[in-house]
């Protein structure tokens, strides 16, 4: 196995004193962060492209350093080929703990200074789109963006299967369509930020809120969907910070604020909340009484009081209480109650 620090040195050793401290700045080879020309060049006050010039001598050194030197040869072989193998792209830590069974030790900057001076294949930064990755040629990442992007599109149209748990099956129709390696496709998937995994292991587009929730509300919402029951916004509290969807703390009151906003959100009791989409609907005990019996007609207090539990957390005797108020509900003969027509 090569042993990199050593690797590293030999290939610095034919370098000229400024031209070693101008590539051990830029690459970070003395375990500290890359530095930039403009950071060198104030450091020791020459120009961006005085810099530049010294680091372009540098790497024509290391370059000719590299073509004689075996343990390179054998990292940019067997990385070349991993990332063949893969469909021409791989991120940062696959590869690199890959290269580490031949090079233990061996980090991004050293990949990436031997990268720079032979350009054996290339690397990408992470941004807000992709994870750092490497990549072989501008035609293979041509292709991980086509497929990403029809990806994409493919999932939109399949939301609701997606989030019942169905992303493998799904994902697996869209590659067979595409006539593609299952390898090479979890491979493109790998490099970008557009799919993500929830907390709860529900895997789905970063852009849906019930995979990756950007606020307090979409977090809210999450927690009570999976739930499947009203919570008190105390217990949406506890259940969001128990869930660690980042580092930020959820508060009570701010919670309590949101459930009253959003019209995602219904209060069934005090200080309790369902939500819509599971069939609670907004409005006073008065109201969904009314609500009831306009849709059923005439029903017995028993019957009326089952209805309402559907909907609401709410005692018996408050029903009863609102079906003795005249001016709304009329009682029958046979027990039953219906509303009062003005």
């Amino acid at each position: 196995m090569a042993n990199i620090k050593k690797t590293i040195e030999n290939l610095t050793l034919k370098l000229s004193p400024r031209q070693k401290e101008v590539i051990t700045g830029r690459f970070g080879l003395d375990n500290q962060e890359e530095l930039t020309l403009a950071a060198i060049g104030a450091k020791y006050s020459l120009t961006r492209e005085r810099i530049r010039q010294i680091e372009n001598a540098g790497l024509n050194v290391i370059k000719r350093e590299i073509a004689s030197n075996p343990d390179c040869q054998a990292i940019l072989s067997k990385g070349k080929k991993f990332l063949q193998a893969n469909g021409g792209v791989a991120t940062e830590a696959i590869l690199l703990a890959d290269l580490n069974m031949i090079a233990e030790g061996l980090n991004r900057n050293h990949l990436n200074l031997l990268l720079e001076a032979t350009n054996e294949f290339s690397f990408a930064n992470e941004d807000k789109d992709f994870w750092s990755f490497y990549y072989t040629d501008k035609e293979k990442l041509a292709s991980a963006n086509k497929f990403i992007s029809q990806l994409t599109k493919y999932l939109r149209t399949k939301k609701e299967v997606v989030l019942a748990g169905n992303f493998n099956k799904i994902f697996g129709e869209f590659i067979n369509q595409q006539n593609l390696k299952d390898l090479i496709a979890k491979s493109f998937l790998s490099i970008s930020k557009k799919t993500h995994k929830n907390p709860y292991n529900d895997v789905g587009l970063s852009e849906w809120p019930e995979i990756k929730p950007q606020n307090i509300r979409d977090r809210i919402y999450l927690v009570l969907k999976k739930s499947g029951e009203p919570l008190h916004f105390e217990t949406i509290t506890s259940k969001i910070n128990e869930t660690k969807f980042d580092s930020k703390k959820a508060l009570g009151p701010t919670v309590h604020n949101e459930l009253i906003k959003d019209s995602r959100f219904v209060l069934v009791g005090r200080g309790i909340y369902g939500l819509t989409e599971h069939g609670y609907k907004p409005g006073t005990v008065q109201e969904v009484i009314r609500r009831i019996l306009k849709t059923n007609g005439p029903l017995k207090a028993k019957d009326i009081s089952l209805a309402i539990q559907k909907e609401r957390i709410v005692k018996p005797n408050t029903i009863l209480v609102n079906l003795q108020n005249r001016k709304h509900f009329e009682r029958l003969e046979n027990g039953a109650y219906r509303v009062r027509e003005a």
